[in-house]
């Protein structure tokens, strides 16, 4: 399903993110003060704007509370970073997904409003974009173009049900890895194995067909 991301800031963290999302199929808006950064988003994204995001009347005017999630991945200016995630939440934005310099910044953005906080030396662009893409993935990794492992929670949905029953092979074309319950990790788990609330399930596919898994 087509989703609509608004992305603030498009250094080298915010142009992968906005580029990746792009490339999945969704619809972007690219917001930066500098008008250098968005030449060279332009081409790549739906929409590119050169912006102050820490104007109200301007995230309302480009209709932030419009969009499906906001990543604010604004540099090394912390209380810019911080005024945006206040604004697009007091805008009503659902999600919002904000790139912290280090851990005080990341509890402050928290504080505010922001509903998952990222340090880009932990996570890549292109692994929060996958990430904002899926989320009911508990976490996502990139193994190749357009492939990729996810780690799903296993919630009310899928407790009870045999990977059997669930039949993710052939319905989906996924494979499952490992799952993980509690300290103990099952490689390979038999179809016969029966999941249990909170287990975490690895499974491998194309992207898309991870993201028909998740909306189980």
């Amino acid at each position: 399903m087509r989703k609509q991301f608004m992305v603030l800031g498009v250094g080298r963290f915010g142009s992968a993110v906005a580029i990746e999302l792009e490339r999945l199929g969704h619809e972007v808006l690219a917001i930066d003060r500098s008008e250098r950064a968005i030449e060279a988003v332009a081409d790549y994204v739906t929409h590119a704007v050169t912006a102050d995001v820490t104007d109200l009347e301007v995230l309302r005017t480009l209709g932030a509370q419009d969009f499906d999630a906001a990543v604010v991945a604004i540099g090394a200016d912390e209380r810019s970073s911080i005024m945006a995630t206040v604004l697009l939440k007091k805008l009503g934005v659902r999600f919002v997904l904000a790139k912290a310099q280090n851990q005080l910044h990341g509890d402050i953005l928290t504080m505010v409003g922001a509903d998952r906080v990222v340090y880009p030396e932990r996570e890549t662009g292109i692994r929060v974009a996958h990430s904002l893409t899926m989320p009911l993935a508990k976490d996502y990794f990139d193994v190749g173009p357009g492939y990729g492992l996810a780690k799903v929670v296993v919630d009310q949905r899928m407790a009870g049900k045999t990977l059997e029953e669930l039949d993710l092979r052939e319905r989906f074309g996924v494979t499952p890895l490992f799952l993980r319950r509690g300290d103990q990790v099952i490689m390979n788990p038999h179809r016969g194995e029966r999941l249990r609330l909170g287990d975490e399930l690895t499974i491998a596919g194309r992207d898309e067909q991870l993201q028909q898994v998740l909306l189980l």
